[in-house]
């Protein structure tokens, strides 16, 4: 198994420490080799693990860091990552007009690239621009065409984030108790992959919870919670 496979089922996993190590070291193996790729997909990674713990500051370090060694190999594959970090700085920040301008450029370094997954995976967080931003209709839009690309692709490891999604959806539209029941639902995939949520994604999970929780009540949101636990996410979206 690759640095890369292994820092990435590591961050994954929630093994913050295992992927500094990992990181670290393989920085110093890459610039004693000169291996752009390696270098720049371990900084990459502790840009990840800054995000993670909320440190944006060192987040975009990193990112930029990486994005430097990019640039100066001229492969133009290995400014993606960086650039995904760039556009997630912002977003979490709460720039979203700047943020979706990144993940749009970033949409079409993916669409170049040829790499349909990465395509996806910046039209999901476009989706969420759109909706801080109060595009309801151009969120939803975006949040089904993502849905219906992870089930059409069997991309599984995109199941929980398709889930967050329509939570979010479901938030924004006043339907608390689907947003609750889409929450477990996201939970239980997450779960089942032995997975925590991407940075992003768990600050949206932290938010829709409070703001659920504080509508619906303890007892409600629990007992919704726990009815998305059961839910199998590939027919959730039917009801």
């Amino acid at each position: 198994m690759s640095f890369s496979e292994k820092v990435h089922l590591a961050f994954r996993r929630g093994e913050t420490e295992a992927v500094v190590t990992m990181s670290r070291a393989e920085i110093e193996r890459a610039q004693a080799l000169g291996d752009a790729d390696g270098e720049v997909f371990a900084r990459y990674s502790l840009a990840r693990v800054a995000l993670r713990q909320g440190d944006l500051r060192a987040a975009a370090d990193y990112a930029h860091q990486g994005l430097a060694v990019a640039l100066r190999s001229g492969d133009r594959g290995l400014e993606e990552r960086p650039r995904h970090v760039l556009a997630a700085v912002a977003r979490m920040s709460g720039d979203l007009a700047r943020a979706r301008e990144l993940y749009r450029e970033n949409i079409a370094l993916n669409e170049a690239l040829e790499q349909p997954k990465g395509v996806h995976s910046e039209y999901h967080d476009l989706a969420f621009c759109e909706l801080g931003l109060g595009n309801l209709e151009a969120a939803k839009v975006l949040f089904a065409c993502c849905r219906e690309g992870v089930f059409q692709h069997g991309w599984d490891d995109l199941v929980p984030y398709v889930c967050v999604a329509d939570a979010a959806l479901a938030s924004a539209e006043g339907d608390h108790v689907r947003a609750a029941r889409m929450i477990g639902a996201a939970e239980s995939a997450f779960a089942a992959l032995g997975q925590v949520p991407d940075p992003d994604d768990a600050a949206d999970l932290a938010l829709l919870r409070e703001a659920t929780l504080g509508v619906l009540g303890a007892p409600e949101f629990a007992e919704q919670c726990a009815k998305g636990w059961l839910l199998d996410p590939r027919t959730a979206f039917d009801d």
